[in-house]
């Protein structure tokens, strides 16, 4: 009896203690425990090499668009800029050597004259030259003159055929007259000695004597014997001036190339002259 007992509980007990590890080993709902570890499951299936080459592309992508859209903004700046306040000029030819050599590009201060400021002599200044040098603007594609004008705003192409860079050398109200009996040229009287005028070239072969209408400007490049300005257009309508509304601004920089960089020299050469008799301003 005592015997049978005996093997009675210990088959009760090694019930009891398969259910307690099968209770271990198995969830509440039938599923496989969790250890404390870890899980049991199969590990976190790692990236296809498509995937990551998608995520790489993607970030390239927007890389490459955020670039874009600074570039944009910065060329939109540049263009305002050049616009309203400071334009690089192309120099394509030798009509203002020595002061200013071919592809130098020389930065146009558009605000020097716009806050009621004149064109005083001895300036150098970029001007529309339609109706006093040219007689009306060339026509064009549309497409390839925007193009053309937003490459020259930046200084990257020749400027229009229309646009001009000239010293002024007579303004609103003066006598210039070209020559006195040593050669030189005259302002209201008083000679002026031009240094900054290409060594070897005269004031001018051509003679003149004019009056410069009011509002208006008579300009003149620095390598004479290269330059055509006011003197080519004596007799045309206009008589060569350049209305000083069409004055794009002054040159007050040489900003390329880099071993040029300096302001525009400065001149004196006409702090003699006195004002015109007849009013205007000097």
């Amino acid at each position: 009896m005592d015997t049978e007992a005996q093997h009675t509980e210990r088959d009760r007990s090694s019930e009891t203690e398969e259910r307690s590890r099968s209770a271990r080993i198995s969830g509440p709902d039938g599923q496989p425990a969790e250890p404390a570890g870890g899980s049991l499951g199969p590990p976190p299936a790692e990236p296809e090499e498509g995937d990551e080459r998608s995520g790489i592309a993607d970030r390239f992508g927007w890389s490459w668009r955020r670039t874009g859209g600074i570039g944009a903004l910065c060329v939109v700046f540049v263009l305002l800029l050049s616009h309203f306040v400071l334009q690089p000029f192309l120099i394509p030819s030798s009509s203002m050597e020595p002061t200013l050599q071919v592809g130098d590009r020389i930065l146009v201060n558009k605000l020097a004259y716009r806050f009621g400021d004149q064109p005083r002599r001895g300036d150098v200044v970029v001007f529309d030259g339609t109706g006093s040098f040219v007689r009306q603007a060339p026509e064009e594609n549309p497409v390839t003159g925007l193009l053309h004008g937003a490459a020259a705003a930046l200084g990257l192409a020749e400027p229009a055929e229309t646009d001009f860079v000239k010293r002024v050398v007579g303004v609103g109200g003066d006598r210039v007259v070209c020559c006195d009996k040593n050669g030189r040229l005259t302002v209201n009287g008083v000679p002026v000695e031009e240094w900054y005028v290409q060594l070897g070239d005269a004031p001018s072969k051509v003679p003149f004597d004019i009056v410069v209408p009011q509002g208006t400007l008579w300009v003149m490049g620095d390598h004479r014997s290269q330059s055509s300005d006011s003197r080519d257009h004596l007799g045309q309508p206009g008589g060569g001036m350049v209305p000083v509304e069409r004055v794009i601004g002054r040159a007050d920089w040489i900003g390329w190339p880099f071993g040029r960089w300096a302001g525009v020299p400065e001149t004196g050469a006409f702090d003699a002259v006195p004002s015109p008799a007849a009013g205007g301003h000097g």
